[in-house]
């Protein structure tokens, strides 16, 4: 395994090992103005919601690894602390990406990248109409993470009001994830989108305790077939199934290796059940 001591690599590298390595990352497309009233509109991946108690977004605008310069993202917010975190969704990825370009300071890059200024209705910084969700957030605080090429800035916002499409919304008025399409931010050019295979379930051990993998039977647990994911769904069962609870199993045994691909097949379909039979018939 390759290992990195961070001042032994330039920033650029360290940069692009980073963001290679922790991704997806969530895409703020933040508005901001400053106090002569000039809009900017630019991308940042280092994004996230950290609190729904308060609501609060933080996200980072880091100085430029070329000459440390501050993005005019930050130096708007320090004049006007407000800020609209626009949320990326697949058809607008490349006017999004376009809005990141480095332009003069007074250039509006809703106009540059062809996006329609939707007026806030709680903060003075304009959303994105094209955007599927809109978050109106106060400034709370910027925390200063360096001074060099490359430093952060962490930007800790409190949302004052969110507006969601309502085309995004499924039956239940919950964010369908196939619906809103979302992007997320890889390494060097790559994006990815979440749509297709990209897409799945994992059912949280939230209303139950998993019994875990280390209590699954050994011979389960040291299958050469059965991957992690499997033992993962396995374990997150209360207590083993008993053959009665199963139903019947069948009289003839299926030999352990040929049982435990059957079994893989079923825990890729989302039978769990189905597989602890086979398991347990084997």
């Amino acid at each position: 395994m390759k290992t990195i001591h961070p001042e032994q690599v330039s920033t650029r590298e360290l940069h692009s090992y980073m963001l290679g390595a922790i991704g997806p990352r969530p895409i703020a497309f933040a508005s901001t103005i400053d106090k002569e009233g000039n809009v900017n509109l630019s991308p940042f991946s280092f994004f996230n919601c950290f609190s729904s108690n308060p609501p609060i977004l933080v996200f980072s605008p880091a100085r430029s690894g070329r000459d440390g310069t501050l993005k005019n993202t930050l130096e708007n917010m320090r004049e006007v602390p407000e800020v609209v975190i626009n949320i990326v969704q697949y058809d607008i990825v490349e006017q999004m990406s376009l809005a990141s370009t480095a332009y003069p300071k007074g250039v509006n890059e809703f106009i540059k990248a062809g996006f329609t200024e939707l007026a806030s209705e709680t903060v003075t910084p304009p959303r994105v109409k094209e955007s599927h969700v809109h978050f109106e957030c106060k400034v709370n605080d910027i925390v200063v993470l360096g001074e060099g090429g490359g430093a952060g800035h962490l930007v800790i916002c409190q949302v004052q009001k969110m507006h969601i499409n309502e085309a995004v919304l499924d039956e239940n008025g919950n964010i369908d994830p196939v619906k809103i399409d979302l992007v997320g931010r890889m390494g060097g050019d790559w994006y990815c989108r979440a749509q297709g295979n990209a897409l799945f379930e994992v059912e949280k051990p939230i209303a139950k305790l998993g019994i875990g993998v280390d209590a699954l039977p050994e011979p389960i647990r040291n299958s050469t077939v059965l991957t992690g994911n499997h033992l993962g769904k396995l374990a997150n069962v209360e207590k083993v199934p008993t053959k009665e609870e199963l139903g019947t199993i069948g009289s003839e045994k299926t030999e352990e290796g040929k049982a435990h691909q059957k079994a893989a097949e079923l825990l890729d379909a989302g039978k769990l059940m189905e597989a602890w039979k086979v398991l347990l018939g084997s």
